[in-house]
């Protein structure tokens, strides 16, 4: 791993949704508005980022598609509804300006049907030059005309699976990561990276790599052995969905219990490689909406400063903006909503949230450690929680209540009271405790 991602924070983006384009490329030509130059939105909202304490910011989709941006029809051109290749690099430049890293989103398991590679299949057929990227079935009379059976993404016809074993495949995608690293990206996002076989990344990635070694890869993968497609694929990281989905329904259930197990987990991963660890993103249901009592929302993100890993905040869950995933065509809207001209517009009871998250950024750059801290189970209830950050002589306490009344629990050697709010008892010894408030937390020095 690159050795300027121990101190990476991102603030993740959805570059459609935030600039309030069109929601697909049919209705933007409709308007007969060319290229849009809608980047210069999101490059109004850096030092805003900065502020907040982050080191990058990780975009979604911004190349040409048809819709949502994950059915990309050209990798090498940026959405008109976004801008132009000038306008990435100003936005790249600007962030890099401020000392931000810029991570892209890569799609690269399937392509949407508007590609030109797909689109020469259905016009010229099985002797199309482009036929072997795709993964098809063609009718035994085939006639010009007839349209192939093809592999999809999780069953999505708009969405062409591509056929990974293709070298032209392998090529395209090194040309298309390559491209834009040469043009100042620091990273890729690989979406879907779980769909596509660990061996055609060992292939892509070293070629990549030649030429940028501090590039930083992460490939979203959901469910499955986490560190055996790091270890296969030669990705840096993958996105920590076990430890996403523990810390909020460890909340809502009132059972820390599943919180101590999944850092447990989280901590057999970390003896491989570093996760992308977050409590939201452009594909789930909003923190704030997701917690039942939204007295716990300092607790989860207490605990995604704490420990290892790379954080990412969502764009706006920083302003504790709601919004609920739906499986149903738009689903995705109310977590992906457009953002006002500057952060002067956005409303004023957010800004206690965006508060309580510079501080913890803050905390963990102080305590660059905690990239690759280990976390051990001092005390475990089902309200109560206190667990050790620690790498090396480095450590942290962190203790969480939950419950209805005050509580004092175990915080062992605790000397100070970094973040949240309690009271130690025999602060310094080996049987130092800490009294926390109802639904209270802190985070100690020891």
């Amino acid at each position: 791993m690159p050795d300027w991602v121990q101190d990476a924070v991102w603030w993740h983006v959805y570059p459609l949704g935030f600039v309030g384009a069109e929601r697909s490329a049919e209705e933007h030509r409709a308007h007969g508005d060319g290229v849009v130059h809608r980047l210069g939105h999101l490059t109004a909202w850096l030092d805003y980022t900065v502020e907040l304490g982050v080191s990058g910011i990780a975009l979604g989709p911004v190349f040409a598609a048809g819709t949502h941006g994950y059915d990309t029809v050209d990798h090498l051109r940026i959405d008109p509804r976004l801008g132009d290749d000038g306008d990435v690099d100003a936005l790249v430049a600007a962030a890099h300006s401020r000392g931000l890293k810029v991570l892209l989103d890569g799609v690269f398991n399937h392509v949407g049907r508007d590609h030109p590679a797909f689109r020469a299949v259905l016009e010229q057929g099985p002797g199309a030059p482009t036929a072997s990227w795709f993964r098809l079935t063609w009718p035994e009379d085939w006639r010009p005309g007839d349209e192939p059976r093809y592999d999809t993404f999780e069953g999505h016809g708009a969405l062409v699976a591509l056929d990974h074993r293709a070298p032209a495949v392998a090529d395209l995608v090194t040309e298309v990561m390559t491209h834009w690293l040469d043009r100042g990206a620091d990273g890729w996002r690989l979406d879907a990276a779980y769909a596509v076989p660990t061996s055609f990344w060992a292939t892509v990635l070293p070629r990549v790599r030649a030429a940028h070694p501090d590039a930083y890869v992460v490939g979203e993968v959901i469910h499955g052995d986490y560190a055996r497609v790091v270890q296969e694929s030669g990705m840096d990281a993958v996105t920590q969905y076990e430890l996403w989905k523990a810390i909020w329904s460890s909340l809502n259930d009132g059972n820390l219990h599943e919180l101590s197990h999944a850092l447990g987990r989280h901590g057999q991963f970390l003896d491989t490689f570093t996760p992308l660890t977050f409590v939201g993103n452009h594909d789930v249901t909003r923190l704030a909406s997701r917690l039942t009592d939204p007295r716990h929302l300092p607790h989860a993100l207490a605990v995604l400063f704490t420990v290892g890993g790379t954080p990412t905040v969502y764009a706006g869950d920083e302003q504790a903006f709601r919004g609920v995933k739906e499986d149903r065509a738009g689903g995705d809207d109310a977590v992906r909503p457009a953002f006002p001209a500057t952060p002067e517009g956005l409303a004023p009871y957010g800004w206690p949230t965006y508060r309580l998250h510079r501080d913890l950024i803050g905390l963990r750059r102080r305590h660059r450690w905690l990239h690759r801290a280990r976390t051990t189970a001092l005390h475990v209830a089902n309200s109560q929680l206190t667990y050790a950050s620690s790498a090396g002589d480095e450590r942290l306490l962190v203790a969480l209540n939950l419950a209805d009344a005050p509580v004092e629990q175990p915080a062992p050697h605790a000397r100070e009271v970094l973040a949240g709010g309690g009271t130690l008892r025999r602060p310094g010894t080996a049987g130092t405790t800490v009294q926390l408030p109802p639904h209270g937390w802190a985070v100690l020095a020891v």
